[in-house]
C-alpha cells in the first residue's frame, strides 16, 4: 500500500498532520460488550435526551412536533420502497415511480399550481433553487426582492446561492406587528427584479393579509417579475388559500410538518411547484404518465434533460439522490389524512396556539402583539428567552425559540409553537411554569 501511493514509511504518510496533535501512546479503549451490554450502555446514554413524547413541546421555528401515523412508519419500511434507488428502468421500478407521481399530485392539490417535481432536498434549498430558476425566466435581471418575515435561516441558504452569481439580495425589515411591510415591499421592486419572496405564514406565525399577498403578486407581475410564495409550516394549507389562488407563479415549501418526524432536525423534505409554462427551468426530478407498447398506463421520469443528464453548467438542478422515501412518507400520511384530517390538524393546531396565547397574556411582564397566527406567536419577554428555556427545561417544558439570536432587535422576544399534540394540560403546565420563573 505505501508504494502504490508512493511513500517510504507510515511517518512519510502522515508528515502533513503536525505532531504536537497526533496520537501519542495507545488509544486505551474498552473492551468489547456483547449485545444486551451495548443496548444497555446506549439506552442509558440516549435517556439524557428529553423526547418530544416525553415533554411539553413548544419550539417549531420550522420544524414541528405534528403526529406521524403507526401505518406511514410502517409501510415506508416496505423493502420495495425502502432500498429502493433512482428509478432509471422505469419496467423495473412502477411502484417506486407511482408513489413519486401521486406525490407530485397531492403538492399541486396542496398549493394550487400545475404541476410539481418529486422533492427537493428541504424547505431551505427549494427557496433558493426557486430563487434560481426565477433568474433563468427572467435573464439579465440582478435583484432579489424577500420579505424580512421569511425564516432567516431560508434567507441564509439564499444569500449563499446567490451572493457567487453577484445578484443583489434585498431584505424588507419586517413591520412592528411582525409581518412584511407591504409598502417598502412594494417600493422596492424595479424591472431590474427578478422576483419577490414572501412567506405565509411567515416565520413569526402571522398570517399575512390576502389582500397585501395580492397586491404584491401585482405588483411584482406589473414589472414582469416572479412571485414566489413559501410556506414552512405546510399543515397550515389545511385552511388556507392555495398559494396558486393568490397569485404565486412559483410554491416552495417544508414537507417535514407532513409527515415525518423531527430527528433532531432532519431528513427533512422540500417542495416545488409552479405553473406549466414555466416547466422546463424547474429543477429536480419529474415523474410523468405514459403508456407503454400494449396500451397499459405507466409511469417514467421525463424532460431528464433539464438536469442531470446534460453538462453541469446548463442544468436546471444537480440533484441526485434526491428525497424520495421521505416523499413517500408525507404521500401515505396525506392518503391517512385526507382533506378533512389535514384541516382538523389545522384547526386544532390553531385552537391550541390560541389558547397558549390567551393564556400566557395573563402573566404580568409577558406581552403578545399578534392577533392573526396560525400555530406559531410571538411573546415578548422581560428576560432573555434563553433564561427562560433552561428554567422551563429543568421542569420539563421544551420552551420557543429566543429571536435575539437572528436579530439584535429582536432581544427578548420568544417564538412559541403548538400543534394538534399541544394538549390543555401541558399548555397549562407550561402558564404555571412561567408564572413560577418570571
Amino acid at each position: 500500500m505505501l508504494d502504490f501511493v508512493g511513500v517510504s514509511s507510515f511517518e512519510e504518510l502522515f508528515r502533513e498532520i503536525p505532531e504536537q496533535i497526533r496520537l501519542q501512546g495507545d488509544l486505551h479503549l474498552p473492551g468489547p460488550l456483547k449485545e444486551w451490554e451495548l443496548t444497555a450502555r446506549l439506552g442509558s446514554m440516549a435517556s439524557r435526551n428529553l423526547p418530544s413524547s416525553k415533554a411539553a413541546h413548544f419550539l417549531g421555528a420550522g420544524c414541528y412536533d405534528h403526529h406521524v401515523f403507526s401505518a406511514t412508519k410502517s409501510l415506508i419500511r416496505r423493502g420495495e420502497f425502502f432500498t429502493a434507488y433512482t428509478p432509471y428502468q422505469p419496467e423495473l421500478s412502477q411502484g417506486t415511480l407511482q408513489a413519486m407521481f401521486e406525490f407530485q399530485t397531492y403538492v399541486c392539490r396542496l398549493s394550487g399550481m400545475e404541476v410539481a417535481n418529486s422533492s427537493m432536498y428541504d424547505g431551505a434549498t427549494a427557496l433558493a433553487e426557486a430563487v434560481l430558476m426565477a433568474q433563468r425566466l427572467r435573464p439579465g435581471r440582478s435583484r432579489v426582492v424577500i420579505s424580512g418575515a421569511v425564516h432567516p435561516e431560508y434567507r441564509a441558504v439564499v444569500r449563499s446561492m446567490t451572493d457567487p452569481l453577484g445578484l443583489e439580495l434585498l431584505e424588507i425589515e419586517p413591520d412592528l406587528s411582525w409581518q412584511t411591510h407591504w409598502e417598502k415591499l412594494e417600493t422596492s421592486l424595479t424591472p431590474n427584479t427578478s422576483c419577490l419572496v414572501v412567506q405565509n405564514p411567515n416565520f413569526f406565525g402571522t398570517i399575512e393579509d390576502q389582500e397585501g399577498l395580492r397586491r404584491a403578486a401585482e405588483a411584482v407581475h406589473k414589472v414582469e417579475g416572479l412571485f414566489i410564495l413559501a410556506v414552512v409550516e405546510t399543515t397550515a394549507l389545511g385552511l388556507l388559500k392555495p398559494p396558486g389562488e393568490l397569485g404565486a407563479d412559483i410554491f416552495v415549501g417544508e414537507g417535514q410538518p407532513l409527515g415525518l418526524p423531527m430527528s433532531f432536525g432532519g431528513p427533512l423534505l422540500g417542495l416545488m411547484a409552479t405553473k406549466e409554462a414555466f416547466l422546463r427551468q424547474m429543477p429536480g426530478r419529474l415523474v410523468g404518465q405514459s403508456h407503454d407498447s400494449t396500451g397499459k398506463r405507466g409511469f417514467v421520469l421525463t424532460l431528464s434533460t433539464r438536469e442531470q443528464h446534460i453538462r453541469r453548467e446548463r442544468a436546471t438542478s444537480n440533484i441526485c439522490t434526491n428525497q424520495a422515501l421521505c416523499a413517500l412518507a408525507v404521500t401515505i400520511q396525506l392518503a391517512l389524512l385526507g382533506s378533512g384530517g389535514l384541516r382538523e390538524i389545522a384547526l386544532r393546531s390553531k385552537e391550541a396556539a390560541r389558547q397558549a396565547m390567551d393564556s400566557l397574556a395573563q402573566i404580568p411582564g409577558l406581552l403578545i402583539p399578534q392577533r392573526r397566527v396560525y400555530n406559531e406567536f410571538v411573546v415578548q419577554t422581560p428576560v432573555e428567552p434563553g433564561l427562560l428555556n433552561r428554567e422551563l427545561l429543568n421542569k420539563g417544558i421544551v420552551g420557543g425559540l429566543d429571536l435575539g439570536r437572528f436579530n439584535p432587535a429582536w432581544k427578548n422576544n420568544w417564538l412559541l409553537c403548538c400543534t394538534e399534540k399541544s394538549s390543555p394540560e401541558n399548555i397549562q403546565k407550561l402558564v404555571a411554569a412561567l408564572g413560577e420563573v418570571l
